[in-house]
């Protein structure tokens, strides 16, 4: 009777308060994708080192190592870095795929949805659900070679996974997934948060030609790949790391 009378005389009513944790949680997706979209460009730059040679790669591999910093190379550097991404990584999917279809019905509903609407970020949104889903498994292998294996980044290792043991499918499927969803993402998020002012044709245009520009250099990275694969494929065989001849002790360079 008391809480009646409260009500009555305060206005208010008993409906409970809207939960903002759904907001929260779109937040968080939000900023876990855009860390991972700028980490991917940033380390599409970094494996691209390659194309200025094995000396330049080498040098981006054991900057990331410590070597310059420490006298000596630490590969486990690497591998909590990876760590914290791949943590980073299945949080994202795990945010995600809330909003996923989650049975068939619901999949053929959404479908006829954006054929009857004809909408292009709708028809965007779906691609992102494919490739994400597909990203889930190939870039999940990829985390963990890097973490579990990272003394074998360089020169012959990269290069041999590529020619000798014939990955470069794997990884070419990997840079059109990354590519497409990071660039689609980066879009939806600049749609969503950024720029509200700007017309989203002006937006399409930008996120297409960053896509353009990632898949031209990912495609002459993993050709470069290939070819230092190529060529040293007997050092890779023989289990070797490379090493510039200017870092050698004189009598190693001699044998």
């Amino acid at each position: 009777m008391l809480n009646e009378t409260l009500i009555i005389q305060t206005g208010l009513s008993e409906r409970p308060r809207k939960s903002r944790l759904p907001a929260r949680l779109d937040l968080l997706q939000s900023l876990s994708g855009l860390f991972l979209a700028l980490f991917m460009w940033g380390h599409m730059f970094f494996v691209a080192s390659i194309l200025g040679g094995p000396d330049t790669m080498w040098k981006i591999t054991k900057f990331f190592e410590g070597y310059f910093f420490f006298g000596k190379a630490y590969p486990w550097i690497v591998s909590v870095v990876v760590a914290v991404v791949a943590s980073i990584f299945v949080l994202h999917a795990m945010l995600a795929v809330r909003k996923f279809p989650i049975n068939y019905q619901q999949f053929k509903t959404y479908r006829a949805h954006a054929k009857s609407m004809k909408h292009g970020d709708t028809t965007m949104w779906m691609w992102q659900v494919y490739t994400g889903f597909a990203m889930f498994f190939l870039a999940s292998a990829h985390l963990y070679q890097m973490m579990v294996w990272p003394q074998d980044i360089g020169p012959f290792g990269s290069g041999g996974r590529m020619w000798v043991d014939g990955l470069w499918p794997f990884y070419l499927v990997l840079l059109l997934l990354v590519e497409f969803h990071g660039g689609i993402g980066l879009y939806r998020l600049a749609v969503k948060w950024c720029w509200p002012n700007c017309s989203r044709e002006f937006l399409k245009k930008l996120k297409w030609g960053i896509t353009a520009f990632f898949l031209i250099l990912g495609l002459a990275t993993l050709g470069a790949y290939m070819k230092v694969g190529y060529e040293y494929q007997a050092n890779y065989k023989n289990g070797e790391h490379y090493t510039p001849t200017w870092v050698q002790p004189p009598e190693e360079t001699a044998k």
